[in-house]
């Protein structure tokens, strides 16, 4: 074997054991089954399809913020340690500092429920049951003067909240 060949072999050698090692499997995880994907594929668009069955009010809200959503979104929303939820109606304009909370930015009452549902409470995310996210949302809404305090909301009303925000977002198209 001259030399020219046997440097050839020394260094095609690691990469076709390197190619090797790469087609196969580290074992990490496993395939996730049908079930558990059903379990994750919650989202809830703007018109509401998908809204589960269950209702929640406003004052039962309130008692479930004050349990679950007070330590870090403050008292009625006011923010701190994280974000605000309440308030910020007017702060889109131009000119002004933009509050990005639920009554000011969010288009869609149904959004703010599928967030909820999936990220709520941060530290225990999909924790709470469908009733009591109807409530804290209807909560929520009331402390923005979205809905009234006697309202109900279910996968009927829900959808039917005009949010102050709705015709705030504009289609942007990439013109092809």
């Amino acid at each position: 074997m001259s030399m020219r060949n046997a440097f050839l072999v020394a260094c095609l050698a690691p990469l076709i054991g390197y190619s090797t090692a790469a087609a196969e499997s580290p074992n990490l995880g496993k395939a996730a089954s049908p079930e558990e994907i059903a379990s994750w594929d919650v989202s809830i668009g703007p018109d509401g399809a998908g809204l589960p069955s269950g209702s929640g009010t406003a004052q039962q809200g309130e008692q479930i913020y004050l349990a679950k959503c007070l330590a870090c979104h403050g008292e009625k929303g006011s923010g701190k340690p994280n974000d605000q939820l309440v308030g910020g109606q007017g702060s889109l304009e131009p000119g002004h500092a933009p509050a990005k909370t639920i009554g000011s930015f969010w288009p869609y009452a149904t959004t703010v429920f599928d967030y909820v549902r999936r990220a709520m409470p941060l530290n225990e995310p999909k924790s709470l049951r469908d009733d009591e996210v109807y409530a804290v949302v209807a909560y929520i809404l009331q402390l923005n003067g979205v809905i009234a305090e006697n309202e109900t909301m279910d996968a009927q009303t829900l959808p039917a909240v005009r949010m102050p925000n709705r015709d705030g977002f504009v289609r942007f198209s990439r013109g092809r």
